[in-house]
Formats: structure tokens, sequence, C-alpha cells
């Protein structure tokens, strides 16, 4: 497949033209801040490659092998607009397959599904738990949720 350029979603090297994304980012920065146990924020304009940067960001984390790097996109929850239940079932969902990318160990989902108001800490709970090493959680387009 010839490569062309791409203004959609994310780029994958190899189906479009891109920069390297992680040169955009200080990485040695990012490592400090999870290794201090903070949070950050990735805040551009649209269409500038955020999710680019964090798919990266998080595969080359992931292969550097201190940590264990998840990526998930919320906007699908945004469907549920105002509807506060529906909508975190989706997230705990999108969640869950996220987690399960990255986290080989058997999870039983029952006792965070049942858990209405709290599930997405006992999600992200029960996963913290059964990583083997420290979990670190991307959340893309959470800006689109009301």
């Amino acid at each position: 497949m010839q490569k062309h350029f791409n203004t959609a979603g994310p780029s994958k090297a190899h189906f479009h033209y891109l920069l390297d994304p992680l040169a955009r980012i200080d990485r040695r920065s990012i490592q400090a801040l999870i290794e201090q146990e903070r949070y950050f924020v990735l805040h551009a304009p649209r269409q500038t490659g955020k999710t680019t940067c964090l798919l990266a960001l998080r595969d080359w984390l992931n292969a550097e092998g201190s940590v264990v790097v998840a990526y998930a996109n919320v906007e699908p929850a945004q469907a549920f607009r105002g509807r506060v239940e529906p909508a975190m079932d989706a997230i705990c969902d999108m969640l869950s397959v996220a987690l399960r990318r990255v986290i080989d160990s058997p999870v039983d989902e029952s006792s965070f599904k049942a858990a209405s108001g709290t599930q997405v800490h006992a999600l992200l709970r029960t996963y913290a738990e059964a990583s083997p090493k420290p979990l670190v959680l991307f959340l893309d387009e959470v800006d689109a949720l009301v």
C-alpha cells in the first residue's frame, strides 16, 4: 500500500507520512512525572497529533519495561450524554478492553460491574493489583464527555 497524508484519526507509520511523534515530546520529563505518580495532560489544537503521540508514547514506555501502559479512548461514552450510568458502563467497557490488552493476569470483572457509582475505581484497582508493574493509563478524548 502506498503511503498517504492522514487528516483524520491517529497516524500509522506504515500507512501515513509522519514525523516521529516521540521527537515532539520530552520523554524524560514524562517518565519523571510517571515515577513521581503525577498526572499530566497533553494539550494541543485539533488535528495536531495528540493521539498519535500518546500511542507512540504508550508503545515506547511498554517497550522500556518499567511500567505497563494502557491507552483508552473514552469518546464513545459521549453518546450517552446526560445519562451517567450507561456512560460509566461504556467507559468501564473501554477501559477493560484497553487493560486486558496489556495485563495478562485473569481478572474477575464481575466484581466491578456490580459496583454502582464506584465501578471505575473498582475496575482500576482490580487491574492495578493484577499488573506485574506499576500501571499507567492514558485516557484520550476525555474532553468530549459532558
